[in-house]
C-alpha cells in the first residue's frame, strides 16, 4: 500500500523530459501560421536582430518572415516541424519582440520551463495622469521596485506603453500579474513585495511546505486618509437686512456729479486724451527708474582703520643687569667633589639644630 501524499508530491529537481522527434515521427498534418504588427520605432532593431531570430526558430523548424512594408512579423510551421507547441512559442516570441523586449531575453521563450504573459494595463485606469503615476510606481525610483520584483519572481519584466511584458516560470508570472493589477488598483507594490519576501523564506523550510502560510503573511489594512477639501475662498454669510441694497450710480450720474456731463464732445475728447497721456508719462517714468536702478552704485562700508601696535616698549635696564649677574654666578655642569661634601655637611648641621 502506497500513501496518497507521496503520489501527489513532485520530487525536488524533477524536470519533464524534452519533446523529441521520436515522440512525433510523422510530423504535423497542417501548416499553422501567426502574424503580428510592430510599431515603426522597432523597425531598425528588428532589421538588426532578424537573422538571430531566424536562426533560433530554424532549430525548431519554424520559418519567420519580416515584412517592413506592412510592418508585420509572421511565423509558420514547415514539413520538418515535429513539436506542435513550437508554433505557439514562436507566436509569443514575435509578440514580445513587438513589445520592445530585447532578443537576449526573448529567445528564452523557446525553452520548456519558460512562459510569457502580456498584461494590458491601459484600460484599468480612467484618467491619464493617474495611469502615468501608477505605472511609474510600478517602476519605482531608478527602477528599484521593478528590479526587486524581478529578483523575487525570477522573471524578466518590461513596462512599455499600455502593456507589461513578463517572461519567466509559471509561478513567477502568476505573482507578477497579481502585483501589476494591484498596483493599477492603487495598492502600492511594496506590500506585495514584502509578502513575496516572506513566502520566499517560508519555502526554504521543508516542514512548512505542506502547511498554510496565512498566519505568517502580513495583513495590511487600507487607511482612507482623504480629507475634505476646503475651498480657497470662504463665503461668509452677511447679516440679514429687510431693506434692499442702494442702487449703484450710473455713468450719467457720475458725469453729472463731476460736471463732465455739461461739457462739449470736443472738450470730453481732449480730457480723455490728457488722461491717457498722463498715464503714459507715469508708465515711462517708472520704466526709466527701473532701468536706472542697475546704474546706481551700492553703498560701500566705511573702512575701519586698525590701530598699529605700539612698537615703543619701556625697557627695564636694571632688571636685565640683575639677570646677567645671576647667570654668571651659576656654574654649568656638575659640582666638584669638595663642594658637594661641604654642602652635605652644612645640611647635616641644620638638621641637628632643628
Amino acid at each position: 500500500a502506497v500513501d496518497e501524499s507521496e503520489l501527489l508530491t513532485v520530487p525536488d529537481g524533477w524536470k519533464e523530459p524534452a519533446f523529441t522527434r521520436e515522440d512525433n515521427p510523422k510530423g504535423l498534418l497542417e501548416e499553422s501560421s501567426f502574424a503580428t504588427l510592430f510599431p515603426k520605432y522597432r523597425e531598425a532593431y528588428l532589421k538588426e536582430c532578424w537573422p538571430l531570430v531566424q536562426k533560433a526558430l530554424g532549430e525548431h523548424y519554424v520559418n519567420a518572415t519580416l515584412d517592413l512594408i506592412e510592418g508585420s512579423m509572421t511565423v509558420t510551421t514547415t514539413k520538418k516541424t515535429f513539436d506542435p507547441y513550437a508554433i505557439i512559442r514562436a507566436r509569443d516570441l514575435i509578440k514580445l519582440l513587438a513589445r520592445s523586449v530585447p532578443f537576449e531575453q526573448v529567445f528564452r521563450i523557446l525553452q520548456d520551463d519558460v512562459a510569457c504573459d502580456i498584461i494590458k494595463i491601459g484600460s484599468l485606469v480612467r484618467k491619464r495622469d493617474t495611469f502615468i503615476k501608477r505605472r511609474g510606481r510600478l517602476l519605482g525610483p531608478k527602477g528599484s521596485t521593478l528590479k526587486a520584483l524581478e529578483l523575487l519572481t525570477n522573471c524578466y519584466i518590461m513596462v512599455q506603453g499600455n502593456t507589461v511584458s513578463a517572461l519567466g516560470p509559471f509561478s513567477g508570472l502568476k505573482e507578477v500579474r497579481k502585483v501589476v493589477l494591484d498596483t493599477m488598483k492603487n495598492i502600492h507594490p511594496i506590500y506585495n513585495i514584502k509578502t513575496l519576501m516572506i513566502k520566499r523564506e517560508l519555502s526554504k523550510d521543508p516542514e512548512l511546505r505542506s502547511q498554510s502560510w496565512e498566519r505568517f503573511l502580513p495583513k495590511f489594512k487600507r487607511k482612507n486618509l482623504k480629507k475634505r477639501k476646503e475651498p480657497k475662498k470662504k463665503n461668509t454669510k452677511k447679516e440679514y437686512t429687510p431693506f434692499p441694497p442702494p442702487q449703484p450710480e450710473s455713468q450719467i450720474d457720475k458725469e453729472l456729479a463731476s460736471g463732465e456731463y455739461f461739457l462739449k464732445e470736443r472738450q470730453k475728447k481732449r480730457k480723455r486724451e490728457e488722461e491717457i497721456k498722463a498715464k503714459q508719462a507715469d508708465a515711462v517714468k517708472k520704466r526709466q527708474e527701473e532701468r536706472n536702478k542697475a546704474f546706481i552704485p551700492p553703498k560701500e562700508k566705511p573702512v575701519v582703520k586698525t590701530k598699529k601696535a605700539s612698537t615703543e616698549k619701556k625697557i627695564d635696564i636694571e632688571a636685565i643687569k640683575e639677570k646677567v649677574k645671576n647667570a654668571k654666578k651659576k656654574k654649568l655642569g656638575a659640582l666638584p667633589v669638595e663642594e658637594v661634601k661641604l654642602k652635605m655637611a652644612a645640611d647635616e648641621k641644620k638638621k641637628k639644630k632643628k
